[in-house]
């Protein structure tokens, strides 16, 4: 917990022009306290510091820091600072990570092992129901869902994670307080009261350019691995894939018609290396390492999906769970192949539960897909 001395530091250094993160969290290790680090600046010679950053610190704006500190006065706001215990570690690997967070909602879903789901704005129809799929089936499966709430494949992938599993993370560009999209602050809105939406970035900053590439290192290194539906070649989500290759992080990518050019984007990054996806169950088998090493098994993730009472209370707790013959899901999937909404209908459940649940039996070699997309039990 931030004492008003050392938050009132952070809020006047977080707003100087001209110093960076990487800057900053070189003078806090020098330093130890961002009261210290502030005191340093002030006493340094002017002739070593920007003009801007000079006159800033000589005179901070009393009007703007007094409007932060309302902001974070509201108890589902805060400021999560990288000296803080509860700052998310996954953020510290590689360069370019931001000193501090500003968040509002749970912040603790930071901290779950997440996969990020981005792509084209102008995503076509088929390009929105795939982001909704896997957003869907592989949140019941336990991981938090992120993406970026722009236009598109981030906002299908947001709306899905929040009817499926209950919650969402939205890495924003802009301050939390400002929606961008204009048209998302309902979206918004329900993120933060079911979710998070965090940002680099302090209250009323407006969309620039210049922070999304802050905001996709944020949002790849938050996750265990990101997932590209459909982009353009000069899709916004590349950067996003690009700053989690530069992280070690899984990347996937949904292929598509070569006819579609919102497609290009993703066969390009499979030509680069990530990997081609066809189903949730390969996203959860890549990821299965980085899971376990944050401490979790996949099958204990993949059983939340299944509505396992010994789950930390996550996914829907009246569907049918997967027993330790997986009898009621294999009774139900019978002999012969049946498309996953067909079985959904068999057993009453959303679709997105069904896929996780096979996800599960899959991984345990008991059931498969065939070339048609459709799912079949395997001898045995």
């Amino acid at each position: 917990m931030l004492t008003d001395a050392e938050r009132d530091a952070w809020l006047i250094l977080l707003r100087t022009p001209a110093l960076g993160a990487a800057a900053l969290r070189a003078l806090l290790v020098r330093e130890g306290s961002a009261a210290a680090v502030l005191a340093a600046l002030r006493s340094t010679p002017p002739a070593a510091l920007p003009a801007a950053a000079r006159h800033w610190l000589r005179a901070p704006d009393g009007a703007r820091l007094a409007a932060d500190t309302r902001w974070l006065q509201q108890p589902d706001r805060q400021l999560l600072t990288c000296r803080d215990a509860d700052f998310p570690p996954q953020l510290e690997a590689g360069a370019g990570a931001p000193a501090a967070l500003w968040v509002q909602g749970d912040a603790a879903r930071m901290l779950v092992p997440q996969i990020a789901i981005v792509g084209a704005r102008a995503a076509t129809p088929e390009g929105l129901a795939h982001a909704r799929f896997f957003a869907g089936a592989l949140g019941h499966a336990g991981l938090g869902v992120a993406s970026g709430l722009a236009a598109g494949i981030d906002a299908a992938a947001h709306a899905a994670a929040l009817e499926t599993c209950g919650g969402t993370l939205a890495v924003v560009g802009t301050g939390c307080d400002v929606v961008y999209p204009a048209r998302h602050r309902e979206l918004a809105a329900r993120i933060a009261a079911q979710g998070a939406v965090v940002s680099a970035f302090p209250p009323g900053t407006g969309a620039r350019a210049a922070h999304f590439p802050m905001r996709n290192r944020v949002l790849a290194g938050l996750a265990l691995g990101v997932l590209v539906v459909e982009a353009g070649q000069r899709s916004g989500a590349l950067i996003t894939a690009h700053a989690g290759i530069a992280l070690g992080r899984e990347v996937f990518a949904v292929p598509g018609s070569i006819a579609n050019p919102m497609t290009r984007g993703c066969h390009r990054l499979i030509r680069e290396g990530a990997q081609l996806i066809e189903s949730p169950a390969e996203a959860l088998d890549a990821l299965r390492p980085a899971i376990a090493a944050q401490g979790l098994r996949l099958r204990e993730c993949l059983q939340i999906a299944a509505g396992d009472a010994s789950s930390a209370g996550a996914g829907p707790q009246d569907a049918p769970a997967v027993t330790a013959d997986g009898g009621r899901w294999l009774a139900a999937l019978g002999h012969a192949p049946v498309a996953l909404e067909t079985l959904a209908l068999r057993v009453d459940q959303p679709v997105a539960a069904v896929s996780a649940a096979l996800s599960l039996l899959e991984l345990e070699g008991r059931v498969a897909r065939t070339a048609g997309g459709l799912w079949q039990r395997l001898p045995g």
